[in-house]
């Protein structure tokens, strides 16, 4: 029988979505198929859409796909739902939402429970972009779930991240907890036909020269402690200037009404230029890098975790009755897992 890999080479979208699901479960066997895949990846420009919930994220995406297919671009979706807790499974709205890509051979939407991960994603989120990028298609948008504060890890995930507020939900305030300045490359005010959407624009303009203003006394200092080390060094030189570092991208903020599919456009163009600004830059490869090193951490720590708690098991008994032994103080944890770790180390 071909394997999962080899027809998800060819473009099988049933392949794709079965070896999906053999991820998020976290069957064995996937391994060794994304390792196949793994040679084949690199191609596919990723991009994030994030912020609060309510904020149309969704009817965002589904509008963004529309113009990416117009420009003849195939496109995968990643949702990230909240997990079911029942199921345990994703709660699918976003699918339910983007009925109208449903029969386009060129756009592939699946839906990922948190399964109670923090950061707004699920772990299996960048093995199935892996598994999309494989696939052939050229653009992958990972839609996050719209958890607040912790919900930053797609900055990490994506090329471009676009980050979304509404007028009259607080967007600003939670902004600046999550230090969503720090991860947005495209800022979206949704929803601009309501009310305060100008206030909007202007909070996070203000926001964004609040940075600069915090940034530029520590360049100046970088600059200063440089310019005494060349000094120190080589002794006075008036040729010895601050560096200007790399430039910097200032984050546009387009007003939309999703739902009515304006300022779509300028969404689109303002993704493709930040995408100019990072080829440009060099910034895409260090944008990969950061990527990679994020899943390799991931990925170890998963096998760890796992071997860890196979060794405890064997050891010390089910992780419920170690919990019992350290509530009834008969086990110290912070021993127990210091004693685990080197044992581990030991191999």
């Amino acid at each position: 029988m071909t394997s999962l890999a080899a027809r998800i080479l060819s473009g099988d979208v049933r392949a794709a979505s079965r070896l999906m699901r053999n991820v998020d479960d976290g069957v064995g066997s996937a391994v060794m198929e994304l390792r196949t895949l793994f040679p084949h990846t690199g191609r596919a420009y990723v991009i994030g859409i994030t912020g609060s919930p309510g904020a149309g994220k969704s009817t965002l995406t589904d509008r963004l796909v529309a113009g990416l297919r117009a420009q003849g671009k195939t496109v995968g979706v990643l949702c990230v739902d909240p997990t079911s807790p029942f199921t345990g499974g994703a709660i699918l709205g976003d699918r339910i939402r983007m009925q109208d890509h449903a029969t386009d051979p060129g756009v592939f939407i699946r839906s990922l429970a948190t399964r109670g991960a923090l950061g707004g994603l699920s772990r299996a989120t960048g093995d199935c972009i892996h598994i999309l990028d494989a696939m052939g298609r050229d653009v992958v948008v990972v839609e996050t779930v719209g958890v607040g504060q912790d919900e930053i890890d797609v900055a990490q995930m994506a090329h471009t991240t676009v980050v979304m507020a509404v007028p009259g939900m607080g967007d600003d305030i939670q902004a600046i907890k999550a230090g969503i300045l720090e991860v947005a490359d495209v800022f979206v005010v949704n929803k601009a036909d309501l009310d305060g959407a100008d206030r909007t624009v202007r909070e996070l303009r203000q926001m964004l020269e609040l940075r600069h203003a915090v940034r530029a006394p520590a360049r100046e200092h970088d600059a200063r402690h440089r310019r005494a080390r060349a000094s120190a060094d080589e002794g006075p030189s008036p040729e010895v200037k601050a560096p200007t570092g790399p430039r910097e991208w200032e984050p546009p903020i387009v007003k939309a009404v999703a739902s009515r599919d304006q300022g779509v456009k300028e969404v689109l163009a303002a993704i493709e230029q930040h995408r100019a600004f990072l080829d440009e830059t060099g910034q895409r490869a260090v944008r990969e890098r950061a990527r990679a090193k994020m899943q390799f951490v991931a990925l170890l720590r998963e096998r760890l975790l796992r071997e860890g708690l196979g060794r405890l098991e064997r050891e010390r008994g089910r992780l419920e009755e170690v919990a019992e032994a350290i509530v009834a103080h008969r086990a110290d944890p912070y021993a127990l897992a210091e004693s685990l770790a080197q044992q581990l180390a030991d191999g």
